[in-house]
């Protein structure tokens, strides 16, 4: 009998088409995007990754009255080299998503975030861009059968340049996870080296049970701009992760957040007041990787109150980057 051959080295591409439609204090806008994701193998230790997003927005001229207009964005993500050193490490070097708690890593990509709008607190810990250029290592420190310890340590060097902006700053973060019970916990922590200098700290949770399909995750974040949290949690309509059903794909979400506003900080752009906000949300998942959603949320501050609807289509594509592979 012939042996089997390891799988090749075949580049991937996959990423996200979405429209997002939404209703903020009664202005809308409408945003068609294409988000490409390229994932390149070159042998066993080495991997090139880059994600890039192209897109449009459409308002009123005066936010809710005058002609309707269109704004066009592009951004890339990140490109980054990745050097596979063994499970313990991996040294990364070029665009990368600022690893501060798990929103903007996991979470944040249209078609992953169960709710459209990004939380209160995204922003502290992620500015100027979200994105880092410089370094990185992350890897698993432990690992026993029953949990194990991550971390991932990070620099990133000042860029003003179009669209691949970022701030000069240096942090980590460590967790703990548990896979029998599906719970991870972890803290964060920056050093802001630009603009007065200043730490930004943070917490998360998720916990996604192996017997039901529920998802829980949540995040702390504090700087000087201030500091809030907010909760999240997803269940689909079935009874074990196992069934799947027409009525399985539907997916309930809801979400809690608080912010108290600090000090003035010109990179975190929080809101300038104490504000309260909760969010629901329905995701239908349709054959071929398409998904539904829509969501209210009321948000509560001395600014004033008013309602956020949004609603969406993201399509989910995958395939290899080049003619003639299989998938």
């Amino acid at each position: 009998m012939q042996a089997q051959s390891d799988p090749p080295n075949v580049p991937i591409l996959s990423g996200t088409l979405a429209f997002i439609g939404s209703t903020t204090a009664g202005a809308n806008t409408y945003q068609p995007l294409v988000a490409p994701v390229l994932v390149v193998p070159l042998g066993d230790h080495w991997m090139v990754e880059s994600r890039g997003t192209v897109e449009r927005f459409y308002s009123r001229e005066n936010g809710t009255s005058g002609s309707l207009e269109g704004h066009f964005a592009a951004s890339l993500d990140y490109l980054q080299v990745n050097y596979i050193v063994n499970k313990h490490v991996t040294i990364s070097a070029g665009r990368f998503l600022t690893p501060f708690n798990i929103y903007n890593e996991r979470i944040s990509e249209v078609w992953i975030a169960n709710l459209f709008d990004s939380p209160i607190i995204y922003t502290l810990g992620t500015r100027t861009s979200a994105s880092s250029n410089g370094g990185m290592v992350r890897g698993v420190a432990i690992a026993r059968q029953k949990w194990l310890v991550n971390y991932t340590a990070y620099f990133s060097a000042l860029s003003t340049t179009e669209n691949l902006e970022a701030g000069r700053a240096a942090g980590g973060r460590a967790g703990v996870f548990l896979p029998g019970s599906g719970l991870e916990v972890g803290a964060s922590y920056q050093r802001f080296l630009q603009n007065g200098h200043y730490n930004v700290s943070g917490a998360y949770v998720v916990w996604q049970p192996p017997q039901i399909p529920l998802d829980v995750r949540g995040e702390y974040a504090h700087s000087l701009g201030g500091q809030g949290y907010w909760l999240e949690g997803a269940m689909h309509a079935a009874s074990s992760r196992s069934v799947s059903t027409p009525l399985s794909r539907l997916q309930v979400v809801g979400r809690v957040q608080q912010f108290f506003h600090g000090s003035p900080a010109p990179q975190d752009l929080v809101p300038s007041a104490d504000t309260n906000q909760f969010d629901v949300g329905l995701n239908y998942y349709l054959p071929h990787d398409v998904r539904l959603n829509g969501s209210y949320g009321r948000a509560f501050s001395s600014e004033g109150n008013f309602n956020v609807w949004n609603f969406g289509i993201t399509y989910r594509f995958l395939f290899p980057a080049w003619p003639g592979e299989h998938q």
